[in-house]
């Protein structure tokens, strides 16, 4: 939540990382031509001190200060940190305390009930503190869509969505156990529900033409076997720039998708966007199936249905950033062309987890 929001990009990949299955061939590889660059530099957030309420969303803007100021009167803005088209992040001081403020700015009910679903993570947690440190509350409204909340020390694991380069290993170890500790939580009944409805997602994503009639068929032959399977508590979004590093451990933001889902699905998430680092793709496919056949199909269930709708989002991206960009415009080329590249490459990593998906079938 805390790093701004970065352009996604996808360097060129020597080798192409293996998923659950062993001995799947792996698609050829096409040379991108991209020169890559170096590692992300954690943001720095100095505190300015004042925030410029000019610009064509000036009212908006002073809408959030205001509404922040109504449930936390204490709390002083001193810098807008990002502010997109669904939400404001301002930080500042909530007395003394280094705060973050977030407001959502597109009241549209779906966006609305995902920002109650944040507060009500944070709520849950001021009585049963997870595994992992999380930001502590400090002040919220259902209603308006603010929240207020500590700001947690530390740098990001990763800026992007989809990272350049890889982080170090130790990062994403890091990373990766504060996911597991979050999954092998048991909060209590009630707290939390389940995000997703895999047959309706499946059956939307085939409807939209993202999956085909087998990839249907064999999703939906994994769920069936799957009818019992336990639930699993996930953050729900757990990218790498979700996880803040500190020499106190590391701490996790942005609950608006915890909930129950099948088990890995923060692991593929967290496959989905390593592309740049096989290795820990590696260890992240031999935890997923380490719990036995179930626990792997769940996985890959998981895995197909990440990799479809990020897919989509940036099949999305790259078609409105043609129609309303061109060479004019500085950076745009460049920014399309690291759209595609990614897409390319999210393209192979569904073709390698459907010849997963199949051949998991072949064992039921």
């Amino acid at each position: 939540m805390y790093p701004a929001s970065s352009s996604v990009s996808a360097p060129a990949r020597t080798a192409f990382p293996s998923v659950v299955e062993p001995g799947l061939r792996q698609p050829p590889r096409r040379a991108a031509g991209v020169v890559r660059r170096g590692p992300a530099a954690a943001p720095s957030h100095p505190l300015s001190g004042r925030i410029d309420l000019t610009g064509p969303q000036q009212a908006q803007l002073r809408t959030a200060v205001a509404a922040v100021q109504r449930i936390c009167p204490e709390f002083t803005p001193a810098q807008l940190l990002r502010r997109g088209g669904r939400t404001a992040l301002l930080i500042g001081t909530s007395g003394r305390a280094p705060a973050v403020a977030k407001c959502l700015l597109d009241q549209s009910p779906a966006w609305t009930e995902r920002f109650r679903q944040e507060i009500a993570a944070y709520r849950t947690f001021v009585r049963h503190r997870p595994p992992v440190r999380v930001p502590r509350l400090i002040a919220a409204d259902p209603d308006s869509c603010v929240l207020v909340i500590e700001r947690m020390p530390g740098r990001v694991v990763a800026p992007q969505r989809h990272p350049a380069q890889a982080p170090t290993r130790a990062d994403v170890r890091a990373a990766v156990s504060a996911y597991s500790r979050i999954n092998a939580w048991r909060p209590p009944t009630g707290a939390f529900d389940a995000p997703i409805d895999y047959p309706a997602r499946i059956h939307r994503y085939h409807e939209l033409g993202l999956l085909t009639d087998r990839d249907t068929g064999d999703l939906h032959k994994l769920l069936h076997g799957l009818a019992h399977a336990q639930g699993q508590f996930c953050h729900g979004d757990a990218l790498l720039s979700n996880v803040l590093l500190s020499p106190a451990g590391p701490s996790l933001v942005d609950w608006e998708h915890a909930g129950w889902y099948l088990p890995g699905y923060d692991l593929a998430v967290l496959w989905s966007v390593l592309g740049d680092d096989p290795a820990s793709r590696r260890q992240i496919s031999q935890q997923a199936q380490a719990g036995g056949p179930d626990a792997r199909d769940a996985f890959l269930v998981n895995l197909m249905l990440v990799l479809t709708r990020e897919i989509r989002t940036y099949e999305t991206a790259v078609q409105r950033s043609m129609r309303a960009t061109g060479p004019a415009v500085p950076g745009a080329v460049e920014a399309g062309e690291e759209q595609r590249l990614l897409l390319r490459r999210l393209h192979d990593d569904c073709w390698v987890a459907r010849r997963a998906v199949r051949a998991a079938v072949g064992t039921r």
